[in-house]
Parts: C-alpha cells; sequence; structure tokens
C-alpha cells in the first residue's frame, strides 16, 4: 500500500486555488477511482493516463488505485490534471521517487503517447505558484506564457519521459527564470488618425476620451467615418503598466486567447458583432469563461450599430460600467472577473440611418422612436460624450492632409494627461471616487456656476453631473491646468449634451 501527494491547481476565474492531487494504490482487483468533483474532461484522464504511461514504458499498476483531487468540493475541469495524475501513480507504485516534487507544481495534459501538451489558463496558475513561492512543471508549449510572470521559476517539458528523466535525476531539466519585463512602446501598424480627412472635432473628442478613459456614444448616417474613427482610439491609448498587461492577459489565457508577447502591454480592443449572445458578452459557460467585456478590460469594447444589439446585452452593461467587475453567480460558485474597459459606441440617427438628411430617409416617426428606444435611460447615462459624425464636404479627399496630427503626436498629449490624473488619483478620470472629486475638481466660481445651470437645464441626474465634471477635468488635464475653469466646462457640456 502507497500514497503519493502532487501539487498543482484547479481554475475559479482568474483565481487558481491550489489542487493536491493524492494517489492511494493499494491490492484488490484492478480499479481506478477518481474522486473530487471531475467534470467530464478530467474523468477521461484515466485513458489518456494510461495510454501514456504504457507508451512511455512504465508499468500500468493491475491494483485498485484511488486518486483524490483535493479540495473535494472544488469543481475540477480541464486537461491540466493528467500530468500529475501520472507522476502520482508512478511514485505511488514506486517506479519514480518524488523528492525533486517538494514545492513544485505540475500542470500538463498528456497524449496518448506520453507527449505533453499545452493547456488554457496556464497564466493565473503560474502567478498563484508564485505568490506561494512554489516552482512549476509546464508544457513547453506554455513556457512563453509562463515567463509573463515576473520571479516564476518554471521546468518546461515536452514529454513524460522528460519528467520522470529529472525526477531519477538522469536528466535535470533546467530551471528558467525570465520575464517580458517593460516591453517597449505600443507597436507600428495600428489604424492612424492621421489618415482621416477633417473631423476635427471628433478627433478633439476622442483625444479627450482616451485622456480620461471616456465612454462615448458616436451617432451619424452610414458611411461618415464612425467606425473607422473608434477603430483608431487604440492607436492614441497609453500603453498598459506590467501590473495591468499581466492581468489582461491573465482573462486572454483563461479565454485561450494569449496576445503575443511583442504586444502584450498594448490595451485591448474588442469589437463583437451585434449578434453576440449575453453569454459571449459578460461570460459565462460550463466552466465559466470571460466575455468580450472582460477581454476589453484594460482597453476599448467598441459596440457598432448600438440598437441592433440584444436589450438584455445592453442592459447587462450597466453595472459593469459603474463598477469596473462582471459577478457571474452560479449555483455551485460565484466568480468575478475584471471588467474595467472604455465603452465606444456607434450608431445611426434612424433604422435607415439617413434621418435629418433631407428626403433619403424612409422611417416615420414612430419608428425612429422605436429604434431610439432600444437604449434605456439608464444606459445613456453611462455615456459621458454623445457626438454627432456628419458628413464631410469633400468625399474623395485622398491624400494626406499635411496639417492633420498623426496618432504619435495625439498619444503623446493623451500621456501627459494621463499621467497627471494618476499622478493625482492614481487612476483615469472617469473612474474618480467622490473623495478624489472633492479634491481633485477644483472649480472657480464661473465654473461652478456654469455646471449648476446646464445641471438645472438638461435635468441632469447626479451621476450624469459627475459625469459631466469628470470630463472637464480631463479637459484641464490637456491643457495642463490645475483648476477647472469655465472654458473646460462648456467644452465639457458640448459633448455631454444627449444626442436622443
Amino acid at each position: 500500500m502507497s500514497l503519493a501527494a502532487i501539487l498543482t491547481r484547479g481554475h475559479q476565474g482568474l483565481q487558481a486555488p491550489l489542487v493536491t492531487v493524492e494517489v492511494h494504490i493499494c491490492n484488490g482487483l484492478p480499479q481506478f477511482s477518481l474522486v473530487g468533483l471531475p467534470e467530464a474532461a478530467v474523468r477521461e484522464s484515466r485513458d489518456r493516463v494510461r495510454s501514456a504511461l504504457l507508451h512511455a514504458g512504465f508499468e500500468f499498476p493491475a491494483q485498485r488505485i484511488t486518486v483524490n483531487l483535493a479540495p473535494a468540493e472544488l469543481p475540477k475541469h480541464g486537461g491540466g490534471l493528467d500530468l500529475p495524475i501520472a507522476l502520482g501513480i508512478l511514485i505511488a507504485s514506486g517506479q519514480i521517487s518524488g523528492q525533486l516534487l517538494a514545492g513544485v507544481e505540475c500542470m500538463g495534459e498528456l497524449s496518448l503517447g506520453g507527449a505533453i501538451c499545452a493547456v488554457s489558463g496556464l497564466l493565473p496558475m503560474v502567478m498563484a505558484a508564485v505568490r506561494d513561492d512554489h516552482a512549476v512543471i509546464v508544457p513547453g508549449a506554455n513556457l512563453d506564457e509562463a515567463a509573463m510572470v515576473p520571479g516564476a521559476r518554471i521546468i518546461s517539458a515536452t514529454h513524460l519521459l522528460e519528467v520522470t528523466a529529472h525526477l531519477a535525476r538522469k536528466s535535470l531539466l533546467s530551471t528558467h527564470s525570465v520575464s517580458l519585463g517593460m516591453r517597449a512602446v505600443i507597436p507600428a501598424g495600428l489604424p492612424d488618425f492621421q489618415d482621416v480627412h477633417g473631423h476635427y472635432q471628433i478627433k478633439r473628442a476622442l483625444e479627450i476620451a482616451a485622456a480620461g478613459q471616456h465612454n462615448v456614444l458616436m451617432e451619424g448616417p452610414p458611411g461618415t467615418g464612425k467606425s473607422m474613427l473608434a477603430r483608431r482610439i487604440q492607436s492614441i491609448l497609453p500603453p498598459l503598466d506590467e501590473a495591468e498587461a499581466l492581468e489582461v492577459a491573465a482573462i486572454a489565457s483563461l479565454a485561450g486567447q494569449l496576445p503575443c508577447a511583442d504586444v502584450w502591454r498594448r490595451p485591448p480592443f474588442r469589437a463583437p458583432h451585434h449578434t453576440a449572445s449575453m453569454g459571449a458578452v459578460v461570460g459565462g459557460g460550463h466552466p465559466v469563461v470571460p466575455g468580450e467585456i472582460s477581454l476589453a478590460h484594460g482597453g476599448v469594447l467598441f459596440l457598432d450599430e448600438l440598437p441592433e444589439f440584444g436589450r438584455t446585452v445592453l442592459e447587462s452593461l450597466r453595472e459593469p460600467l459603474e463598477t469596473g467587475s462582471i459577478s457571474l453567480a452560479r449555483v455551485s460558485s460565484k466568480i468575478e472577473f475584471p471588467a474595467r474597459f472604455q465603452l465606444i459606441a456607434a450608431m445611426n440617427p434612424c433604422p435607415c440611418g439617413y434621418a435629418g438628411e433631407g428626403d433619403q430617409c424612409r422611417c416615420t416617426i414612430l419608428q425612429i422612436q422605436r429604434y431610439r428606444g432600444r437604449l434605456s435611460g439608464p444606459l445613456l447615462d453611462r455615456f459621458d460624450m454623445f457626438i454627432h459624425v456628419s458628413r464631410q464636404s469633400d468625399p474623395l479627399a485622398l491624400e494626406v492632409e499635411p496639417s492633420s496630427d498623426t496618432s504619435v503626436d495625439i498619444a503623446g498629449r493623451v500621456d501627459a494627461a494621463r499621467a497627471l490624473a494618476l499622478k493625482r488619483s492614481g487612476c483615469p478620470n472617469a473612474w474618480m471616487t467622490m473623495k478624489d472629486m472633492r479634491t481633485c475638481c477644483i472649480l472657480d466660481s464661473s465654473a461652478r456656476g456654469l455646471l449648476e445651470q446646464a445641471a438645472h437645464v438638461w435635468s441632469l441626474s447626479h451621476r450624469a453631473c459627475h459625469r459631466l465634471l469628470r470630463l472637464a477635468r480631463t479637459i484641464a488635464d490637456l491643457a495642463a491646468s490645475e483648476t477647472v475653469m469655465q472654458n473646460h466646462i462648456a467644452e465639457a457640456m458640448i459633448y455631454r449634451k444627449p444626442l436622443l
């Protein structure tokens, strides 16, 4: 009778709780029992492990094998438990020694031939292992992903025989301790604002939005450049710092969409189609995976044709826009994902898209009201800026405007304004708390009077009034002004006036 225990990790959102794989082998009729809330992919590991051990030249014990995945109340899923189960069987049966596995966690899926395959969601597990001061054995295909975590002690292997040779001290695997560090600035290749002709006020509005991480709703007829403008905002966003980039990469890892190492500090830009389901946007499934709003964390969520999204999808955005996170409650657990994104949305003024364009519009007043009524008041209240995008006078302008700012020029101003906000309150202006606003949004008497007048004339809610003040604070930062002046409030009012 023998017992072995191998450390690994499970999945629970961005949390990766420690899992101990306990293997007990004793005399009795040959049987393989797997307990501890294993999901379907984990239950199937018994067949993969048996085939992998036999093909690697080891003996699969013809005895009673019991594998316990502790803690028992945590659901286990995925193929990453194959490697620790196989090593546990080899140690418990006395075929290899487990002395070198003290303080080491193992993750990896086994092929039938014994190759160690990549697993999804590895990055949060490595981050948790580093917090517990553990080394990790990972698939060779996941080495670059694991190397993103600063201070990680990584042992990579591509086959079960490499791990067993390492544990037998016949061929020790090297330990990697690599970090991507502070990568370079946003790489070239993104669409540039210099390619946009005209739309000077829209460019100014998006510059303000990028500096303060403000939510924007653009309205205009088809073909006026709403989507083109929105997709260029990524080129002027400040790069993520290392901690933010690591969190964004961990979310992408859970969804199996890890970004390339060369662009891992680039803020994400997500643009789901308007037919996307609520589960795809907010997250869900079994096991629970992050949705588009979490994959856009730290970056931009662009919703084109906003009224065409389902009503439940749009209303589900309200709480994340306010709190910066999404809680997915299930019968067995409650999982929370970060969702602090900047919402950029675009819409037509009516179903045919040509309201206000003379005789081109074919919609009745009732159709227009029904179309605009798809957006609720509480959702619209969470937008900071409302922008009308009109047609340009020169539709065939193909040459580059010599006086137009490039994205690099705009990004420099955005970086400077964002740095002022971070130094003052530790967050972009759009996410300032009431406590921060009392100390950071200092108004002179004329600015206060204009703000009170705007709140009264437009019947602004407290939330809308505070968003107007945060917007004015960003405009003041772009002007390097410590005080919010009357002209800053006036410009904020231009962008804040509702379109609907």
